[in-house]
């Protein structure tokens, strides 16, 4: 099975990879998105997630719920080093990073409370957008 949360692989590129500390909301989102077509990696630590951001074999889309994080602001604040901000979707709520401050770093954002449909809705919705993003660079650039 490709879909999984083991070690980055040489050659499997995902669509997806997905950081949630805790285990329902990872498992809900991981199973929705997969049942969606896409192709995902679940991680539960920062360190885990950022094996998979190599260069040459980074996702689509980095998928941080922040719930629950120790550092979540030194994790966006390396994620913005990692990943090009189109190419983020974070999920935020009381307590965590203010959604302004994620939303000044270029970072999509959903606010806490929400359903597993709008994190894949959003999800897609984000790929779309980077997809955009880099065609249109391709074309001007």
């Amino acid at each position: 099975m490709r879909a999984s949360s083991l070690a980055p692989s040489s050659c499997f590129q995902p669509d997806i990879v997905l950081l949630a500390t805790e285990w329902q909301p990872r498992a809900l989102i991981r199973a929705q998105l997969i049942e969606e077509g896409f192709e995902v990696i679940s991680t539960i630590t920062w360190a885990l997630m950022r094996r998979h951001l190599r260069p040459g074999l980074k996702p689509r889309l980095a998928l941080v719920d922040l719930h629950g994080l120790p550092d979540p602001d030194g994790v966006l604040r390396d994620l913005g080093m990692l990943m090009a901000p189109e190419r983020v979707l974070v999920l935020t709520a009381m307590g965590t990073t203010p959604p302004l401050n994620i939303e000044r770093m270029g970072f999509h954002v959903l606010k806490r409370p929400i359903s597993i449909d709008q994190v894949v809705s959003a999800a897609a919705k984000a790929m779309r957008s980077s997809e955009r993003a880099r065609n249109s660079y391709t074309k001007v650039g």
